[in-house]
């Protein structure tokens, strides 16, 4: 009988406790977590034809910036994904002294009439539109409209880098409004985008449906938009700087369209650093592990915040 009160006594000792320590971490986590950032979602930042385009912002809560900005770019072979692929890892980015975007595109996956309704360049033009928006409302952000970068995997890292590569001159802007901001961004990081969609549609395990949807036709059929939609096409010495992240064992993007991209870029003079992971695939699980030691982080910030 007293050994069954014991362990009633216990049980409850042991109940208080894992409640008394819970309640404490939430007295500590919580107000923390809430003054890190401030996060928005579902801002229209404009219309792709008859699509709505939104994004979700988040920055930092303290500090009277302005915040140099990151826009992530999600990945999906133009035809799958949302932009909230990207959370948590753009919450981070406010931790770090960001204003973080994340944004939506127009999706091959969309049909009209038996067609594909958004075909390229939509996805550009899309991103493009939301870079312009950020310098727009720079003020009420706290952005630093001349330290913005992009970030994306795979198709997302196609458009990071269009944004990277190409301007006005390059007639990709689109009509989606604030047609008076660049769209060009200062930073990009790449992972295990495609570069140069010709060979890329010619690459042993190429998804070739995906690259038809996109771009209407083969190679053979529309050259002019298979080089339009390369980044390759854009690199000039002019161009910022670009760190790209690929796997040897990418099946998917081949790490060939990592090589003719650096090969390219250190030809015309423009920076871009290639970081090739051993035995690894296209998804290059791990990249946004802050235990792991990717420079991500302390590429952005040599380039947009200026340390050393």
């Amino acid at each position: 009988m007293i050994h069954n009160k014991r362990q009633i006594i216990w049980s409850v000792l042991q109940v208080l406790l894992i409640l008394s320590i819970v309640g404490c971490q939430s007295l500590k986590a919580g107000p923390v977590e809430e003054e890190a950032y401030i996060l928005e979602k579902g801002i229209m930042f404009g219309k792709g034809g008859d699509a709505e385009l939104k994004l979700d912002l988040v920055r930092p809560a303290r500090g009277k910036g302005p915040f140099p900005a990151l826009v992530f770019i999600f990945g999906g072979w133009w035809k799958t994904g949302h932009r909230t692929l990207y959370y948590p890892d753009f919450i981070e980015a406010a931790k770090r002294g960001y204003v973080g975007v994340t944004v939506d595109y127009r999706l091959t996956s969309v049909r009209k009439n038996g067609k594909v309704k958004y075909p390229f360049p939509a996805q550009v033009h899309d991103v493009k539109c939301a870079v312009r928006w950020l310098r727009a409302n720079a003020e009420k952000y706290k952005i630093d409209p001349n330290r913005i970068g992009a970030l994306g995997w795979s198709a997302g890292g196609h458009l990071a880098l269009m944004l990277g590569l190409t301007d006005s001159s390059h007639r990709l802007e689109g009509e989606c409004g604030n047609l008076e901001f660049s769209s060009r961004v200062q930073a990009v990081v790449n992972f295990a985008g495609p570069t140069e969609l010709i060979s890329l549609y010619h690459a042993p395990m190429a998804s070739i449906y995906e690259l038809v949807s996109l771009l209407g036709g083969s190679p053979e059929e529309v050259p002019e938009q298979y080089k339009a939609a390369s980044p390759f096409t854009y690199v000039s010495k002019n161009d910022p700087p670009v760190l790209t992240i690929h796997g040897d064992w990418d099946t998917t993007i081949p790490l060939q369209q990592a090589e003719l991209l650096h090969a390219k870029m250190k030809e015309a003079g423009a920076p871009h650093t290639l970081i090739i992971k051993k035995e690894t695939g296209h998804p290059l699980y791990g990249l946004w592990n802050p235990y792991e030691d990717y420079p991500v982080w302390d590429f952005f910030d040599r380039h947009l915040k200026g340390d050393e």
